[in-house]
């Protein structure tokens, strides 16, 4: 089929034009429970009505007037999230791989402003996926997602994640980032020990080195905290956002403390739609339901419904699942059975899951949704482990 789109996805032959709560309706009229969520974007799920009334109000005013001015629902959006979070300071963008080179810039200025301009080395981790962008792709792990696009930009190393000791042998006084995921979701659900975050805050601190997190994924409530470094109690000193928290609508976020942002002064970075007044109004929006009294609660309660449920159906069905992985509505399977056929045999059982890294599929539902759509989902797997037995 000759397309006028550039050819770079592998695309499911299903269009999409609607959506409510957790499902998603197709053209063809087909109606899909969707556990993947755009990828862990829509957060609250689709067509929520608080998220639809702001966005249109803000519609109706302001769409765009760019970072040459003042933009109070920015500033608004900044403030709350600078006072659920450790940060003093945010950089707005459009996306997540906007948001960790934004993140990696402002750790490798910082040691420049500083005096110390040859702190450049990033250390990141294995499995790890930051971004498609080339500085991203080198911070990632996957030659495969590399291969053909020319020299890749230094100053990235990788070491196996959730290890200490090789961690530590790879720091030096040219190190001017850690960079990790608190947990894993690409490489494929691999949530960090608390222990081990413990290490990396020490290890940057004692080296000199700036701790970054890429939250992009995990964050916004996923994990049933607003950030996932909160189960830890280990705070970072910048770190990346984007997916979840316009709830479907494009935009990034950098996060820091003012001290790592100290060198990031007017001219160093810049965005055209980067903190425009209509994503800030949907990050607003998801930011009200999110922080509102209960909710974050009731992502804990139907992330331990949801993980419960997959060890009953992984007991019932011993050859289906190799270890059931994540953390509460992130939730990664790794299958006996090859990712793409479980992920397409659940497709057509009607429900949306995504593939990852380490042979998993990954199941992000909205973080509305409720233990009966978590009942309907547990029954399309159950139906694929008995086609798959049968198979067998």
């Amino acid at each position: 089929m000759v397309t006028t789109v550039m050819p770079t996805y592998g695309r499911i032959d299903i269009a999409f034009d609607r959506g409510e709560g957790s499902y998603l309706y197709a053209t063809d009229g087909r109606r899909f429970l969707d556990f993947a969520s755009g990828i862990a974007t829509n957060s609250l799920g689709h067509a929520h009505p608080h998220l639809v009334k702001m966005v249109q109000e803000q519609a109706a005013k302001l769409w765009h007037v760019s970072n040459l001015y003042h933009i109070p629902e920015q500033q608004r959006l900044a403030d709350r999230l600078c006072e659920n979070s450790f940060a003093n300071t945010v950089f707005f963008c459009n996306s997540g791989a906007e948001a960790m080179e934004g993140a990696l810039k402002v750790a490798r200025k910082y040691h420049f402003a500083n005096g110390e301009p040859k702190r450049e080395r990033v250390i990141a981790c294995s499995r790890a996926f930051h971004g498609r962008t080339l500085a991203t792709l080198s911070a990632g792990d996957s030659d495969k997602y590399r291969e053909g696009f020319g020299p890749r930009p230094g100053g990235f190393e990788h070491v196996p994640f959730g290890n200490l000791n090789e961690l530590r042998a790879a720091m030096g006084d040219d190190v001017a980032a850690i960079v990790i995921e608190p947990v894993q979701g690409e490489g494929g659900i691999f949530p960090a020990d608390y222990h081990y975050l413990h290490g990396l805050r020490a290890a940057a601190d004692e080296f000199g080195a700036l701790l970054v997190f890429d939250e992009v994924q995990c964050g916004m409530g996923r994990t049933g905290k607003l950030w996932a470094y909160e189960w830890a109690g280990v705070a970072p000193d910048v770190m990346a956002l984007a997916k979840g928290l316009g709830g479907g609508f494009p935009v990034g976020a950098v996060l820091a403390t003012e001290k790592a942002a100290s060198g990031m002064v007017p001219g160093t970075h810049g965005s055209t739609y980067g903190g425009n007044p209509m994503a800030c109004a949907a990050a607003n929006a998801v930011l009200d339901v999110m922080l509102a009294d209960g909710f974050l609660d009731q992502v804990i309660a139907r992330g331990e419904y949801l993980h419960s449920a997959l060890a009953a159906v992984g007991a019932r069905h011993p050859g289906l699942f190799e270890e059931i992985r994540g953390k509460g509505l992130m939730v990664g399977l790794k299958g006996h059975a090859a990712n793409t056929e479980i992920w397409t045999r659940l497709r057509d059982h009607g429900l949306l899951v995504v593939g990852a890294g380490d042979n998993a599929v990954r199941l992000l539902p909205p973080l509305t949704v409720s233990e009966s759509e978590i009942d309907e989902a547990m029954a399309a797997i159950e139906a694929v482990a008995g086609e798959l037995e049968a198979a067998a």
